[in-house]
């Protein structure tokens, strides 16, 4: 007779989130270019943007910093906030035929989902790295940990805010179309292109309330100490962080069952 194996709660979630994680990696990379895509496609457009900041500022450092690691810093921060919040805010309607199993949650498929756009953006950046050794820029980093750090808080943001967006979408599947011409000022409000520096100080106050400029800006400080770190705060960040997380986890303990049976 065939032993029974029994599992605990957090053994089966585990599995879950796993077997979800691996769906995920065969529907994203279902073709011979899919993986390579998945890092060529940011890669280049990090080093056209770089290419062009550089020409534009006649070849000269941005504060101390190299453009290419100044660029390289913003693009991938705001293209990780948003793929990771983006991919957490339609994670209920994409594995929505997974619920009608009982072990199978949306936090799970929240989980599986951002964890994988996790993993890509590490690749992406040690691509990154390995082409700027290879072509020998000028490029070092001070404290590699706080900048893992800041990213971990740039990613539980997004999935914060994704998991509510996610929410909405199953009651006001319309909202999408809110979210994205919402999220594109993005790209110009979080010091991607120019530092909060470039700005004169009596505008800030338009532009401190973002949390990912405050990541993107500590994140290069981090990098490159002489770049230096006037207008935002690591606190303020912490502060977000904790609220965006605390407030996703009640939305979604609330109503992730009326979400999923809609």
């Amino acid at each position: 007779m065939a032993k029974v194996k029994s599992r605990s709660t957090l053994q089966v979630w585990g599995d879950v989130i796993f077997a979800i994680f691996l769906r995920e990696i065969k529907s994203k990379f279902n073709d011979k270019v899919g993986i390579s895509w998945a890092v060529i496609s940011p890669v280049t457009f990090i080093f056209a943007l770089s290419l062009m900041r550089n020409t534009l500022s006649g070849g000269r450092d941005v504060h101390g910093m190299s453009t290419f690691l100044f660029m390289m810093i913003g693009m991938t921060s705001i293209q990780f906030f948003l793929g990771t919040m983006q991919s957490a805010a339609n994670a209920i309607k994409k594995s929505r035929p997974l619920f009608s199993f009982r072990q199978v949650q949306p936090i799970s498929a929240i989980l599986a989902i951002t964890g994988l756009e996790f993993l890509i953006k590490l690749f992406v950046v040690i691509v990154l790295g390995v082409i700027s050794y290879l072509f020998r820029f000028d490029i070092t980093i001070y404290d590699p940990l706080e900048i893992i750090f800041n990213l971990v808080k740039l990613w539980l943001i997004a999935v914060s805010i994704g998991t509510i967006f996610a929410i909405g979408y199953s009651f006001i599947p319309e909202l999408n179309k809110i979210v994205e011409i919402m999220t594109r000022p993005l790209f110009f409000i979080s010091g991607t292109f120019m530092s909060l520096q470039d700005i004169p100080e009596k505008y800030w106050c338009y532009l401190t309330w973002n949390p990912i400029l405050h990541v993107i800006e500590l994140t290069r400080y981090a990098a490159v100490p002489q770049y230096g770190n006037a207008g935002v705060s690591n606190f303020y960040v912490n502060v977000v962080t904790l609220v965006c997380v605390s407030f996703a986890l009640s939305c979604y303990h609330v109503s992730w069952k009326q979400a999923i049976s809609r």
